[in-house]
């Protein structure tokens, strides 16, 4: 069974945990156990064997400015948390006064004072602990939104040194062409000296030389401004990498069956997945907070104190003052505006789910597009190859029969062209080959660690 046809079952139980949304928030898919797919999916990089790309990797996972932004809301979204929690718990709070007062003929009086008031609201229709739960959902959503940046960040510095890596082989490949046609230009020269060819020839096979010198400039500018974009996704000024990176390495390139050994299952860990799950979480649980909103509560107070003519007296002698209170309010008209904010949370929860919904089907489009493009790139990378090879050969035996004078100079061009253009498309396939499986890896969530 292919990947695309795994996927049905997935998208029906994420649609039936959907569907429940409104009565009961549906808990995120968290496996008991990390298996070999996900461990593999939170480092996919390293299947490639290139320790510069999961060096590259590692820096720019801890100094992206993009991952940096998304830890603060991280950070804040946790304290967003820690202050709706601390609303279930009593409060109190300390006061001290001196006041001197003066009568007219009477002697000024001094008076001190030290109290403690506590203050409590009992959560008796479950509003505060709504409020606490969508703090959480929110909090674990922004988690899964820094994930989902890390993965977002994997994915481009891969794509960029992939582009870099393919650039450098195309430019080699170039080179090599281009050496091989300035020696058969000079080859020509000489010939048109000794009369045994026109000059037709000579201006044609400068003209194949100069169209592949022409090459060179292009390759040269995708091969620096891969290198600008590395630094930047590293957090480094554009130039930072040059050295470090003008050296040619090989095109990383994966195992055949390396992404799609990862079962489809492991699509539910993708942080954008995850993210919109728990935001439903968060609206259903907003939903609970406005309707307890619209019942009665109960506050509950009380303060002590001391109260004295002079300092000394605050601790021997002083008089001693204490209240409780309890109170109970209910709303009794507001003009429908409570009512009104529960329909808007309801409307809130609607989008949610909606989103949701969104993010499950382009997770599916993204991971199928990936695929497809996959199994494409394959097979047009061994048909290349396969060309590329032939054409080498033509190309050196049309060298040699133009040598004994058995096939015109224009056989000569035409092989040529065709081996820079098969050569070059080869290594453009190779890199495309590259480039998908991180899109896959990409679409498949992987990248990030659910914590």
């Amino acid at each position: 069974m292919t990947m695309p046809a795994r996927f049905a079952p997935l998208l029906l139980t994420l649609s039936m945990s959907l569907a429940g949304c409104a009565s009961a928030p549906p808990q995120p898919p968290m496996p008991a156990t990390a298996t070999s797919a996900d461990v593999r999916l939170t480092a996919w990089w390293q299947g490639f064997g290139d320790a510069q790309l999961a060096a590259l990797l590692r820096q720019a996972l801890q100094a992206n400015t993009d991952v940096r932004l998304a830890q603060a809301s991280l950070q804040q979204a946790r304290a967003l948390r820690d202050v709706a929690a601390a609303g279930l718990l009593p409060g109190l709070s300390g006061s001290a006064a001196a006041q001197r007062s003066d009568s007219g003929s009477s002697s000024p009086v001094n008076s001190f004072k030290l109290g403690l008031d506590a203050s409590w609201e009992p959560d008796l229709f479950g509003g505060q602990r709504s409020a606490v739960q969508a703090q959480q959902a929110t909090a674990e959503a922004s988690a899964a939104s820094l994930g989902d940046v890390q993965v977002a960040v994997a994915a481009e510095v891969a794509l960029a040194y992939i582009s870099l890596r393919g650039n450098q082989a195309r430019l080699a490949i170039a080179e090599a062409n281009l050496a091989s046609q300035l020696e058969t230009l000079q080859i020509t020269e000489w010939r048109l000296q000794a009369g045994l060819t026109t000059s037709l020839e000579a201006e044609q096979a400068r003209a194949a030389t100069e169209q592949t010198r022409a090459q060179l400039p292009a390759l040269q500018t995708g091969i620096a401004q891969s290198r600008h974009a590395l630094a930047l996704l590293s957090g480094q000024p554009p130039a930072a990498l040059d050295a470090q990176l003008a050296a040619s390495a090989p095109l990383p390139q994966p195992g055949q069956d390396l992404a799609l050994s990862i079962p489809a299952e492991t699509l539910r860990q993708r942080p954008d997945v995850r993210a919109a799950e728990l935001r439903v979480q968060a609206a259903a649980a907003r939903v609970g907070e406005a309707e307890a909103a619209r019942l009665p509560s109960l506050r509950i107070g009380g303060n002590v104190g001391l109260s004295a003519l002079s300092l000394g007296a605050l601790t021997n002698g002083a008089s001693l003052a204490s209240a409780l209170l309890a109170s109970v309010s209910l709303p009794l008209f507001d003009g429908g505006a409570a009512r009104a904010q529960v329909r808007a949370q309801q409307a809130a929860l609607a989008q949610a789910q909606a989103a949701y919904q969104a993010t499950v089907l382009g997770a599916l489009r993204d991971v199928e597009d990936a695929l497809v493009a996959l199994r494409g790139d394959r097979e047009r990378l061994a048909r290349l190859q396969a060309a590329s090879a032939s054409a080498a050969r033509a190309a050196l035996l049309a060298r040699q029969r133009h040598g004994s004078g058995l096939v015109d100079f224009q056989t000569v061009l035409e092989t040529q062209r065709n081996q820079l253009s098969t050569e070059d498309g080869v290594a453009t396939a190779m890199a495309a080959v590259s480039a998908d499986h991180v899109r896959l890896y990409k679409a498949l969530g992987g990248g990030w660690q659910p914590s």
